[in-house]
């Protein structure tokens, strides 16, 4: 378990729940990547399974915890992007 590993996932995973909370409170996709969420969410994904097949530690809880919040986020981008679509038809 290193420290460096354990700041770097701390630090990252505080902005997630920022991103998730403005999501939720803009419905808007604007400024949002999906790819961008996709490569976060499997860089994640990818720790994650390092950690159970090579070095099995506490810090797999910090990945998992940031792949749910990036997630969130993706699922949230997708429900803000039929919200929008969904207005903009209502309007025609």
């Amino acid at each position: 378990m290193s420290i460096y590993e354990i700041v770097m996932l701390v630090c990252f995973g505080a902005a997630w729940p920022f991103s998730i909370y403005k999501s939720y409170k803009s419905k808007s996709v604007e400024g949002k990547s999906i790819i961008f969420l996709f490569i976060v969410y499997f860089g994640y994904v990818s720790g994650v399974l390092h950690k159970y097949f090579f070095r099995l530690d506490n810090v797999v809880f910090l990945y998992i915890l940031n792949s749910f919040m990036v997630l969130a986020d993706i699922l949230l981008y997708y429900k803000n992007k039929r919200l929008h679509k969904h207005k903009i038809l209502n309007r025609q």
